[in-house]
């Protein structure tokens, strides 16, 4: 301990200047090497390659407040490239953030707070959770969108500030890198800054066997500012950097021409760095070469330390500059301060529930609406009194009813828009709803037909796992959209949805339900929400003499009993649906009740399940009483239909989807494929009759 604390105190002391900066960025190589050792799996390669562009950006440009790590006037950094996130880990030791050695050494271990790739939800100072690559290059646009949004609305010299990121050739060989560039450059985000680690190598060898375009002249075209380094000089990164932060008509690119595990003697510049560890040999060797100690591991020179402690006070100066001017605009205009600061809590109104409208039902003369109608009404209704409330369509807003009459278009000559156009980008928009939410003070929302959710799916998932609110809005949910045929009906993709963990998939049947649904999207703050929505008219429906608000709002619980034939006493048979598919149960379910035959069931209970996720979550007696354990279970959905087995038992009838859907109207499609009431009780009177005589 006492060898340790002296080499500690000792080696490189003395060192200043450029000198200094070498140490300093040879730490970071150093922890890199020593972490993915320790762990034997990871990438060295890139935190050595990258070490002195990360150093010049974190030491000279970067503002940042360790004691404050969620300061909203700090700039965002994004490692796109999260397969280097030991280059993060080392940074954020090393600045002050709480990450300690201890931590370092428990590189990509269970439970660690250094985890395999960054997770923004695992580790203070980690921004935006990466692994998938183009995900953070998406997530950075996102934050940059909303840092101009609010500079645009609120005091500039307060909420102001920039984004960076540090992006791999893998992120600028994904699809979503270029949606997600595209729409930068059409936005001119001028305070966006990607430092492109341009090492040539991949997993599979150099990146000339599938990669050979000009990176620069497509970025180009985007409409980014370019310039290309060497990376390993930190002149020129320092010079280029300066450049870009110099002004703000548009996102800019730097190629930082790097060496892929610089400094490993038989390593570098190949794909053996990228992804295994270098070996003992290879880290001994390449630690002789930089005059390092082999002992201890993990070392961090005094002298870095110190460094680094000149770098923590500059921040905090930066930090009470700020909060001077926060405190003049909160002086001088204090009602704006009072709503950005609101804003930033994701607060929404008290009375919230008094906002949504109330639909009549169809007995009271409320005309038939589609939810994606409904969903509309709803979304303009609470809109004026959310903030935060951003978001629009991959080029389907109308389709979608996603506009927002009172909203303004975001463009680059109106930053304070509100309303996104995404264009034909599902996969950028998710990632960059995904970048809104990480920043703080929006809740984002974008919409596309529940068919090209695919495209964005990989989005979603980080959603899902990272516990960020995002909104979809993803219209047109069934065979039932009619003569587009089965490329655009979804089947398959509510139980895809469904399938993925702290993703709400919320399926209103009438317009009433899509209200409540908006305000549990809205409230849900630790994952994302999927609203499924028709195309097609569904009737609001008369709930039983109920009071029709009082019912919906049952769909917070994710399920409910919405129709009885025989209230107060145990059903006979319960058919459970969603959607479009409810009005059909419950229209079924009347036939069944009242038809003269023998056997038929007594007593018909239909069930509304817009959630199957959040009724999972109520306790067991309240979903015993909306679905009793009964052998006569059915459940109906125009779509596959796994996961139903968990509500209907493996003996219930599940009526759906086994395979494509076809072209022609909605009435043609329901005859073709079953859903239509004669269908639907045919084929529940059969399997009704052949059952054992219901428990009562």
């Amino acid at each position: 301990m006492q060898e340790t604390l002296t080499v500690e105190t000792t080696f490189g002391a003395g060192k200043t200047g450029a000198a200094l900066d070498q140490l300093c960025v040879d730490t970071i190589r150093a922890l890199s090497m020593d972490g993915v050792e320790a762990a034997n799996s990871g990438h060295p390669g890139m935190p050595m390659g990258m070490a002195d562009v990360a150093h010049v950006l974190w030491t000279e440009f970067l503002a940042l407040d360790p004691k404050d790590p969620h300061w909203p006037g700090r700039d965002r950094f994004v490692l796109s490239a999260g397969h280097g996130s030991m280059l993060l880990y080392s940074l954020l030791h090393l600045s002050g953030f709480g990450l300690t050695q201890d931590d370092l050494r428990q590189f990509r271990q269970c439970d660690s707070k250094t985890p395999g790739h960054p997770e923004s939800f695992m580790t203070t100072g980690v921004e935006t959770t990466t692994g998938p690559l183009g995900q953070g290059f998406g997530n950075g646009v996102g934050m940059a969108i909303a840092e101009r949004n609010l500079a645009a609305r609120y005091d500039a010299s307060v909420v102001a500030h920039r984004t960076f990121a540090i992006v791999s050739d893998g992120d600028l060989m994904e699809g979503v890198a270029s949606e997600a560039a595209s729409l930068a450059g059409h936005q001119a985000l001028g305070r966006l800054v990607y430092l492109w680690d341009d090492n040539h190598i991949s997993i599979d060898g150099s990146t000339d066997l599938a990669f050979s375009e000009d990176v620069l002249a497509r970025f180009r075209a985007y409409g980014w500012r370019t310039a290309r380094v060497d990376g390993n000089d930190r002149a020129q990164v320092r010079a280029a950097l300066a450049d870009a932060v110099s002004q703000e008509e548009k996102p800019t690119l730097i190629a930082c021409r790097t060496i892929i595990g610089r400094g490993a003697p038989t390593k570098q510049g190949t794909a053996k760095a990228h992804g295994s560890p270098l070996g003992k040999d290879e880290v001994k060797k390449t630690k002789e070469l930089m005059g390092w100690p082999l002992e201890p591991t993990f070392l961090v020179p005094q002298v870095v330390r110190e460094r680094w402690n000149v770098r923590q006070a500059e921040w905090q100066r930066a930090r009470s500059a700020w909060d001077e001017r926060l405190l003049a605009w909160r002086k001088s205009k204090p009602d704006e301060h009072a709503l950005w600061s609101r804003q930033l809590t994701g607060a929404l109104p008290s009375d919230l529930e008094q906002k949504l409208p109330v639909f009549e039902e169809g007995k009271a003369g409320g005309a038939p609406i589609a939810t994606r109608a409904a969903s509309g009404i709803v979304l303009n209704a609470v809109y004026p009194y959310v903030p935060g409330l951003i978001g629009g369509s991959a080029d389907l807003t109308e389709s979608n009813s996603t506009h927002l009459k009172e909203a303004s278009e975001l463009s680059r000559t109106n930053r304070a828009g509100r309303y996104i156009h995404f264009g034909v980008r599902e996969h950028a928009m998710g990632s960059i709803l995904n970048g809104l939410s990480l920043h703080g003070g929006f809740i984002p929302f974008g919409g596309t037909f529940l068919i090209f959710s695919d495209y964005m799916r990989g989005a979603i998932r980080l959603a899902a796992l990272s516990h960020l609110r995002a909104i979809y809005v993803l219209t047109h949910d069934s065979i039932f959209l009619g003569e587009d045929g089965p490329t655009h009906q979804p089947i398959e993709h509510m139980a895809a949805l469904r399938a993925i963990p702290n993703l709400v998939v919320l399926r209103p049947g009438d317009a009433q339900e899509t209200a409540w649904s908006w305000k549990i999207a809205l409230e849900r703050a630790q994952g994302p929400t999927a609203l499924v929505l028709t195309r097609q008219k569904l009737p609001v429906f008369d709930r039983n003499g109920a009071d029709p608000v009082a019912l919906a709002r049952n769909t917070e619980r994710g399920g409910y009993v919405l129709w009885q034939s025989l209230r107060g006493a145990p059903p006979d048979l319960v058919i459970i649906a969603t959607g479009s598919e409810l009005s059909l149960a419950l229209d079924s379910a009347r036939k069944l009740a009242t038809e003269d035959a023998p056997g038929r069931p007594a007593n018909v209970r239909v069930v509304s399940m817009p959630s199957a996720e959040i009724f999972a979550e109520q306790d067991e007696d309240y979903r015993r009483s909306v679905i009793p354990r009964i052998p006569a279970r059915v459940a109906i959905e125009a779509a596959r239909m796994q996961g139903w087995e968990r509500w209907i038992g493996e003996d219930g009838l599940a009526i759906g989807m086994n395979g494509f859907g076809s072209s022609g109207t909605d009435k043609q499609l329901a005859e073709k494929f079953g859903f239509t009431v004669p269908q639907v009780c045919a084929k529940v009177r059969a399997w009704f009759r052949g059952l054992s005589r219901p428990a009562r």
